[in-house]
């Protein structure tokens, strides 16, 4: 069976408008957490997000932009980026495919548009009111740019989307119905509505004074996620064709596994059984053993339960070996985009050598199993690795997890 490799890597996030500077700003440590100065958020009980470092408007036709949802627009910048990077490959059309998870979709659009009815009447409502909300519309709109008739799909697995997306690109390639395929996740879901329900479920941080030091993984004082929103992709082909045309190749995406808790809609299966299972999946897909797994970026979100139950499943599955990260202490929580711009910081960190520092971890919690981790804590550490894990979960006992293996 042929290697399937990357090709191509694009991204939009709270750290910067591309791969190149998302990714200096998370080794440096640099925070894309700020306060949150919009009017209607006076009366939030959270009053901190990871906004978008540039604008996806500033960088798209003013007319393409206003037929398009905020997520439509970041995946659309993120796809471009990618598809130049990987050389803009010279693919027939019907052999490339597109997957482009979210967790929400269009959510500004939707309940922007129900604003609308709601106070001018059904006669204002825009035109374009479904295809910008619906949750295929970021795949369509990569569908539609690059012209792919191979299949354009959307995971909508909450959390996991993104992850699941590069999931399926792997099934997609390795079955032959595509020679390409740009996989990834999209999330823009920064509104009233979406904040007030993750307030009341007491999932996201309140520390709006100091909204840099709030996402704090596997640290005591950890007291929720903070929203973040972005875009990634991934340009993902078999190593044979990548190699006949010059392309350069990122690293190899060597094997994925997906299971599901089961338990409880929001919460995770408290001793990571099933993540641990994922990751157990992922590695035999791989033909690896765990031995050789020398870093996980992991999903941790900073939530009380999320960081325990995901350290169990860690060590149950690779044993205290890797050096682990988690990087939404700089980003926030991109829900559906994280585990694809997360997966672009695992396949950076096989490229570069370098596992990036968790942040804001200052008093590690108590729990043994996450004081067995080597977790890297503040500046990023220098080593040498062979294979590397993301991991991602989400709402609904959604897991996933991604190996990736140097070039």
């Amino acid at each position: 069976m042929s290697d399937i490799v990357v090709t191509g890597l694009g991204a939009t996030t709270p750290l910067g408008g591309d791969v190149a500077s998302t990714w200096a700003a998370l080794l440096e440590g640099r925070s894309g957490v700020v306060p949150l100065d919009d009017e209607w958020a006076a009366q939030m009980l959270v009053r901190i997000v990871a906004r978008l470092a540039v604008e996806p408007t500033d960088h798209l036709d003013r007319v393409q932009a206003r037929r398009l949802d905020r997520c439509q627009q970041m995946a659309l910048l993120a796809a471009r980026e990618a598809w130049a990077d990987a050389g803009s490959p010279d693919v027939d059309p019907e052999r490339l495919a597109v997957v482009v998870g979210t967790g929400v979709g269009g959510a500004r659009t939707m309940l922007g548009q129900d604003d609308v009815l709601e106070e001018r009447g059904p006669g204002r409502v825009s035109p374009l009111t479904v295809p910008m909300l619906m949750p295929n519309g970021p795949a369509a709109t990569v569908g539609l740019e690059l012209h792919a008739r191979a299949g354009v799909h959307t995971p909508v697995s909450a959390c996991a989307s993104g992850s699941e997306g590069i999931s399926l690109a792997l099934d997609l390639l390795r079955a032959g119905r595509a020679d390409v395929v740009v996989a990834g996740g999209a999330e823009a879901c920064i509104h009233p509505l979406p904040m007030a329900g993750f307030a009341r479920m007491r999932a996201m941080s309140t520390r709006n004074d100091d909204p840099e030091r709030a996402s704090r993984p596997w640290d005591k004082g950890r007291d929720g996620f903070v929203l973040g929103e972005g875009a990634g992709l991934l340009v993902l082909e078999r190593a044979e064709s990548a190699k006949a045309r010059g392309a350069h190749i990122y690293a190899i995406l060597a094997g994925a596994g997906v299971t599901n808790d089961s338990f409880d809609m929001v919460l995770p299966q408290p001793e990571g059984k099933l993540a641990a299972s994922a990751i157990r999946l992922a590695l035999r897909d791989a033909g690896i053993d765990a031995a050789e797994i020398g870093h996980v970026n992991a999903h941790a979100t900073s939530t009380p339960t999320g960081d325990i139950a995901e350290a169990g499943a860690i060590l149950t599955a690779l044993g205290d070996g890797a050096a682990v990260a988690g990087t939404k202490s700089m980003t926030g929580h991109m829900l559906g985009a994280a585990g694809a711009v997360e997966s672009i910081f695992t396949i950076l960190a096989l490229r570069d050598q370098i596992v990036p520092g968790t942040q804001n971890l200052d008093d590690l919690d108590d729990d043994p199993r996450v004081h067995a981790l080597d977790i890297v804590r503040g500046a990023s550490r220098k080593t040498t690795l062979r294979a590397a894990v993301n991991d991602a979960f989400g709402f609904g006992g959604h897991n996933v997890a991604l190996v990736f293996t140097a070039a």
